[in-house]
């Protein structure tokens, strides 16, 4: 599977201040991600514009890039996504990004039938959420934990897991 140089890493929302800075919605793990960057980008990784500083702000990241400095051209900026290139962040042994595991097939581990696609990913707070697609059936939600999740490998596009009882069982069977 072919890998996006530029992925998102969250939107400008608002402004902060008058000298330019910015409220940005954090889409990462963590919002100290931002103070690692030294670059971001805009237009899907077309225009680069230069971090000066970046900080937590509640669920936020304040944040100030070269050129803009007051709030007109800050409010220009409003609801622009950033990305940032894959290579600026070094992931743990074992991360994926959320970007590499969308449309991922979801098989059992032993059999290899085929459960789903993953369409989406969240965190409930204890630990991440695979939301599968099944054609024909009800979305199922997948917890990432390690009883249930055995491998994730998005260079072959699939993740495979050994179902807990009662996970596929449909509500109507």
């Amino acid at each position: 599977m072919p890998q996006k140089e530029f992925l998102e890493i969250g939107r400008i929302v608002g402004t902060h201040g008058v000298r330019g800075e910015m409220r940005v919605e954090c889409w990462c793990d963590s919002p100290e991600q931002f103070k690692k960057l030294k670059r971001l980008y805009l237009d899907n990784g077309k225009t680069e514009v230069k971090v000066l500083a970046a900080r937590p702000h509640k669920t936020m990241v304040l944040l100030a890039v070269e050129g803009v400095t007051d709030i007109p051209a800050a409010e220009a900026l409003r609801g622009k996504v950033l990305y940032h290139r894959r290579g600026d962040i070094k992931l743990p042994k074992g991360a994926h990004f959320i970007e590499d595991l969308l449309g991922l097939e979801v098989r059992d581990a032993e059999t290899g039938e085929l459960y789903g696609t993953i369409t989406e990913v969240f965190n409930t707070g204890a630990n991440d959420i695979y939301r599968l697609a099944r054609e024909g059936k009800p979305d199922v939600l997948v917890p990432v934990i390690p009883l249930i999740v055995k491998e994730v490998s998005p260079e072959k596009g699939v993740v495979s897991i050994t179902p807990m009882p009662g996970l596929f069982e449909d509500e109507n069977a």
